[in-house]
């Protein structure tokens, strides 16, 4: 009979970032993982299938909740604003994630193997969500623009907020970097350049 563990996931996810920022990734093994949460390889292995996993299990859930806000979003909305409706929405939820977002990142941005994974990651959420907006009625290549941009927007946005010492929130950043890629797109200086009031 197995003992009930309180939120093993999220202590093995707490003790894996902590070791892979102190030891570095590939150094850190699954047993390190295990005891620093103080349980067992065995209940590593029932939430993770291996140490990548930590980093990345929750992109399933991202890819829905985004696809859903996307699907709901008013039919009268420009494809890229009904984009980032959407990404604003998940920038909220990550929001209260902010610290292990941070380690998170820290992680990938020193390993390149998982650099490539993030990147298939990213990938994988425009390709879903231009698949929305091609059932909205949006015909190509508009639809997969408007995704492949609203995950460039996303992605600045992200690595801005995650790098300032400011309390601003992603959803703020995820705006701002959208009106930053539409004035560049329509050939005027950024907004934050801008000198007129």
């Amino acid at each position: 009979m197995s003992r009930w563990e309180p939120d093993a996931r999220g202590r093995l996810e707490q003790a894996a970032l902590e070791l892979y920022i102190e030891r570095g990734f590939e150094q850190t093994t699954v047993a390190e993982i295990a005891k620093r949460a103080g349980l067992t390889e065995r209940t590593f292995f029932r939430h993770f299938a291996d140490k990548r996993e930590v980093l990345f299990w929750g992109a399933g859930a991202l890819q829905e909740f985004l696809v859903g806000s996307l699907a709901s979003a008013p039919d009268s909305a420009a494809p890229i604003d009904a984009v980032a409706a959407a990404l604003e929405a998940a920038g909220a939820l990550l929001q209260e994630r902010r610290e292990s977002a941070w380690q998170r990142q820290a992680v990938i941005a020193a390993n390149a193997e998982l650099q490539e994974r993030e990147l298939i990651k990213l990938a994988s959420l425009a390709s879903a969500m231009a698949d929305v907006l091609r059932r909205r009625g949006v015909a190509d290549p508009a639809a997969g623009l408007a995704a492949e941009a609203g995950i460039a927007v996303f992605r600045i946005a992200f690595e801005r907020w995650i790098s300032e010492t400011s309390q601003r929130d992603l959803p703020q950043f995820i705006r701002e970097s959208l009106d930053e890629l539409k004035a560049v797109t329509a050939g005027r200086s950024s907004p934050a350049a801008d000198p007129r009031p």
